[in-house]
């Protein structure tokens, strides 16, 4: 069984490495490329579903609808 999860990756230029955030399960890993940064994503992800399992919790589903959005904020 698959199940399918947004995630949002993005660039950390100060610490030079790529980033991944799993919103649905509040998790978030990295990796040196995209590709590492993904597929460290997928490992974490497998790594709470077998914690889910192993405790007899729910696995969070993935929100019907998402989205990114850019807001201004002001500074003080």
């Amino acid at each position: 069984m698959s199940v399918h999860y947004q995630i949002l990756v993005s660039w950390d230029s100060e610490a030079d490495l790529w980033v991944t955030h799993v919103p649905a399960l509040d998790i978030s890993t990295y990796g040196e490329t995209r590709e590492r940064a993904i597929d460290a994503t997928r490992e974490a992800i497998l790594g709470y579903i077998e914690a889910t399992d192993k405790e007899g919790l729910p696995l969070p589903s993935m929100p019907q609808r998402s989205e990114l959005v850019d807001i201004e904020v002001a500074r003080a």
